[in-house]
C-alpha cells in the first residue's frame, strides 16, 4: 500500500492516519528511518525490543532446540571433512 505525501519546510513527513493506526503509532512513538541508497523505510521500534523477538527463533517442534539443530549441521560438516581427507 503506497501512499504520497509531502516533506515540510523541516523536513517533517506526516505519516496517514490509516497507516499510523495499523502500525499502532502514537504521540512519541519511536521509528527508525533506514537509508538503502534509492529508497527509505521507516521501521517502528517496538518499545519492548526483547519482547518483540520473543518466539522468532521458535522451532517447528517443541523436542527440537536451536542447540540440537546447529549440532547436527556440524555433525554433517565434520562428517563431509573427514570424508574429504580420508580421499586425499
Amino acid at each position: 500500500m503506497a501512499r504520497t505525501t509531502t516533506v515540510s519546510s523541516k523536513g517533517w513527513v506526516v505519516i496517514p492516519k490509516k497507516l499510523r493506526e495499523a502500525y499502532n503509532l502514537t504521540p512519541g512513538a519511536k521509528v527508525q528511518i533506514v537509508d538503502y541508497g534509492e529508497s527509505l523505510r521507516i521501521i517502528p521500534v517496538p518499545e519492548d525490543p526483547i519482547a518483540a523477538l520473543d518466539g522468532m527463533f521458535a522451532t517447528e517442534t517443541e523436542e527440537e532446540s536451536w542447540t540440537e539443530i546447529l549440532l547436527a549441521e556440524r555433525r554433517k560438516e565434520y562428517g563431509h571433512l573427514e570424508e574429504k581427507v580420508s580421499h586425499e
